[in-house]
């Protein structure tokens, strides 16, 4: 059944409370919809192209060409929804959770039997910087030992997660990058074990774009829902480095090794309807419906036998745990070599700073950054291209 009149005003009300600019690109969609759903497909005349506002309105409106007053509403309230959603206060944890420790770029919370680890960075497109690192994995730990049946990651804000914080690299310590490069192996590889070892059911919520690390341990959860919205992107050879998160053995499995390939290799961007063709995603839903439909499952799941879950999933994962700890290992190693290697890796993400540079004693290649002081702090959301000297 459709959305009604009264969800429809109760929509526009509820606009109103959104404290956060939602950006253009929202606010296009909501004006266009709006005016479908009160007044029909656009027969307003075209603007002078030197109206850019007026035009940029009827374009959208325009856009939505024969869509239904009744699709519209719907729309309408979906899309507010999801906006208001998206600025929704962390909800209070249960008193089971009380003893929890606060994290401050993570929430965590219990509630029906579900502990729900939330990403909260949603202005840097939540990504990881190093103390997040050791959070999640804490936060992994604490979920591990309470009394929830199954286990949550999702992200707050319009993004699940776009990478490492490129700040995670630019305090170089007294050791050099020799030494920097050994401790981000080390916090990678107990990162990844955290998934790897983790005892009950892992689900990951993609509520938005994933970039990097983010993709690349979803292999390791026990199912993946994402919203239509989400896209899938690994660009190692883009940043001259390689796969982590053991998704050098477990993308070729569940995908064939020609498409992880092209994911892991050629840094292909995967849609989330491609992502679940290829098995990386369980299933995919309406970003307009995403919240409510996998939550009314997540809560059907918890209300199963907690040890009939946590034993089964011993069976699944049992057989594989040891390949991937030597997997995660090896990976690491490869990883820390090639930091090492490239002393002045390019850590930006603006391609008018990106300089390739040849060492032809070694016939390898590095970055390196022709202006540092545009080092940007998240990656994920650019495209990316070489600038040669």
């Amino acid at each position: 059944m459709g959305a009604t009149q009264e969800d429809f005003n109760q929509a526009k009300d509820q606009l109103k409370t959104l404290k956060n600019d939602p950006g253009n690109q929202a606010k296009l969609q909501i004006y266009a919809l709006f005016k479908q759903a009160t007044q029909g497909p656009c027969n307003a005349p075209k603007p002078s192209m030197l109206d850019f506002v007026n035009k940029a309105k009827w374009d959208a409106w325009k856009s939505l060409g024969s869509l239904s007053l009744e699709d519209a509403r719907q729309k309408y309230v979906d899309l507010v929804a999801s906006l208001v959603s998206a600025e929704a206060p962390p909800k209070a944890a249960a008193a089971s959770s009380g003893s929890k420790a606060a994290f401050e770029t993570l929430e965590v919370t219990s509630e029906n039997n579900i502990t729900t680890i939330r990403l909260n960075r949603p202005d840097k497109k939540n990504a990881i910087t190093v103390g997040m690192y050791s959070d999640i994995m804490q936060a992994l730990e604490q979920a591990a030992k309470d009394d929830s049946v199954i286990t949550v990651l999702t992200g707050n804000g319009d993004y699940y997660c776009s990478g490492n914080d490129l700040n995670n690299f630019t305090s170089i310590p007294a050791g050099g990058v020799e030494q920097m490069a050994k401790d981000s192996g080390e916090l990678l590889k107990n990162f990844v074990n955290a998934f790897i070892d983790y005892p009950k059911p892992l689900i990951s919520l993609v509520n938005g774009p994933a970039v990097g690390i983010s993709v690349t341990v979803l292999g390791l959860f026990d199912v993946v829902y994402a919203t239509d919205r989400a896209t899938f992107h690994t660009p190692f050879s883009q940043l001259g480095q390689s796969p982590e998160g053991c998704s050098s053995y477990i993308f070729p499995k569940i995908m064939g090794t020609a498409k992880a390939n092209e994911m892991l290799l050629f840094n292909k961007k995967l849609t989330a309807h491609e992502a679940c063709d290829l098995g990386l995603v369980t299933e995919v839903f309406p970003d307009g419906t995403f919240q409510k439909e996998v939550w009314t499952r997540l809560k059907t799941y918890a209300q199963l036998p907690k040890n009939s879950l946590a034993f089964s999933k011993q069976l699944v994962r049992g057989m594989e745990k040891e390949k991937l700890h030597e997997v995660n290992n090896q990976e690491v190693e490869r990883l820390v070599e090639r930091m090492q290697r490239c002393k002045n890796v390019c850590l930006t993400t603006d391609p008018n700073n990106w300089v390739q540079v040849k060492n032809s004693s070694r016939k390898e290649e590095h970055l390196q950054i022709k202006n540092t002081s545009t080092i940007k702090k998240s990656y994920g959301y650019k495209s990316q291209s070489y600038k040669y000297n």
